[in-house]
């Protein structure tokens, strides 16, 4: 039976999400991310703001220097990890093959859906916009590769000042012909090293790599070659992963300016500590390891873990583990750049409202029944109303 592979991709998720939320950003350049004083970087822009030259992963200071005018707006991760757990949830309507790539990405196996590609394609798309208000773009193939390659070929033929809303279709048969005029870059596998070596030889298009003979391409590359030669022609047999499993939850924060106060560097454990507690929850994992990320100003970069018997997901628990092995590496006045906490050794929690008793090599953490009961109205409120109508009492020690 012939496959279909959609290809889902969120178009400019971020900024989409906020323009929800405030929607004067619609049509302004605007960007998502840390601030230009600093050390802050483009998460995601808005589609007016990269007609100015701006894109993601882009220090925002050089962004500004493009696009004077340029809004910025602080990110809020949870907030996108909600929307995006609603649209996942209408891809997996269609399939029980879904292999999320992103926060803002998928793929789908739409083979044994009796519609077309199209009608998929725009059905999903709308639903996605009249029930979320986000736009997307979608890719539909034989497979993952030629899906990905397809919705990129889209969003590109629909660049302009608002979101692309792309759908491209390459019916089965058609691969190679679509992939031949395309720049031999969009391929899997081919980064700036092997694209310049390619173009020594002559090779520009993935048409031009198709017809290069695939035992040279084998010798020159290796396995690699072998991808490469079967690429050009639209083959990939890559399956759907429908799980991935969650080995760390993490959360980091590099500061805009080196920080040395320690009543200073403390908060923003606690905060990153609430942070990985968060996800935990949502996820319904514990686990019993806490690891500290530190960064000095010269990036010379220190981690640090303990382990503990039970098994943990409370804020307080992972705080106090993080706080006691920031205390052993910290010395005062020590300039910080970067700080960091996880949590590994992850597992459904075996307890719920229980003792926990955990040792830490300071001191007991004791987090009884009460605690937890605590935990899950603030969270309950959190959900309703936003992480920062609420805030724990007291001072980190």
């Amino acid at each position: 039976m012939a496959h279909r592979i959609l290809h889902l991709d969120l178009d400019a998720f971020f900024c989409a999400v906020e323009e929800l939320r405030n929607p004067s950003l619609r049509g302004k350049p605007f960007a998502v991310g840390g601030q230009p004083d600093g050390r802050g970087v483009v998460a995601s822009c808005s589609y007016p703001a990269r007609r100015y030259g701006v894109h993601s992963a882009m220090p925002m200071a050089r962004a500004v220097r493009l696009c004077p005018d340029l809004i910025i707006v602080s990110s809020r991760h949870s907030l996108y990890g909600e929307y995006s757990t609603s649209v996942m949830k209408y891809a997996r309507n269609l399939s029980l093959l879904v292999e999320q790539v992103s926060i803002d990405e998928a793929f789908v196996d739409i083979s044994d859906t009796l519609e077309t590609s199209e009608e998929i394609a725009q059905k999903l798309q709308k639903t996605i916009q009249d029930e979320l208000g986000l736009p997307c773009s979608i890719g539909v193939a034989s497979n993952k590769l030629v899906a990905k390659i397809a919705n990129d070929v889209g969003k590109a033929a629909n660049r302009g000042s608002s979101p692309p809303n792309a759908i491209t279709i390459v019916p089965m048969g058609q691969e190679a012909s679509f992939l031949a005029p395309l720049p031999v870059q969009m391929l899997w596998g081919v980064g700036p090293k092997t694209a310049a070596r390619l173009v020594e030889l002559g090779i520009s298009t993935i048409g031009d790599l198709a017809s290069w003979p695939p035992a040279d391409l084998r010798r020159r590359f290796g396995k690699n070659g072998y991808d490469l030669a079967r690429h050009a022609l639209g083959i990939d047999d890559s399956p759907i992963i429908i799980s991935h499993e969650t080995k760390s939850i993490s959360q980091e924060t590099t500061f805009a300016h080196d920080i040395r106060d320690e009543k200073q560097l403390k908060q923003t454990l606690q905060g990153l500590s609430e942070q990985v507690g968060k996800r935990l929850r949502q996820e319904g994992l514990s686990g019993v390891t806490v690891k500290l990320k530190i960064r000095w100003p010269d990036f010379t970069t220190f981690t640090r873990q303990i382990t503990f018997e039970t098994s943990i997901q409370q804020d307080r628990q992972i705080y106090q583990a993080a706080a006691d092995l920031f205390d052993k590496i910290w010395i005062a006045g020590q300039a910080v750049r970067l700080l960091g906490v996880g949590v590994s050794g992850l597992d459904k929690p075996i307890h719920q409202l229980s003792l926990w008793d955990i040792d830490t090599a300071r001191d007991s953490i004791t987090i009884s029944a009460k605690e937890q009961q605590l935990q899950q109205a603030i969270d309950e409120i959190h959900q309703r109303f936003g992480d920062s109508v609420l805030k724990r009492g007291g001072s980190p020690r």
